[in-house]
């Protein structure tokens, strides 16, 4: 495996987390106050399915 592709795509994603956090913080803060008022079963779903929509798109992805 090439960790360099890995360290790469972990950098996205900080670049992709850090742009609502720059752009627009009271949104980003409001947004935060409302999922920490989720039900944790709901969480879990939801971390659940955006899960298998990432691996899912991967996989499509893959050439």
């Amino acid at each position: 495996m090439d960790f360099s592709l890995l360290i790469k795509a972990l950098c996205l994603v900080l670049i992709i987390e850090g742009l609502p956090l720059f752009l627009a913080p009271m949104r980003a803060r409001q947004a935060a106050l409302q999922v920490a008022r989720l039900d944790s079963r709901l969480l879990r779903i939801m971390g659940l399915v955006l899960m298998v929509l990432g691996a899912g798109l991967l996989l499509l992805m893959r050439s």
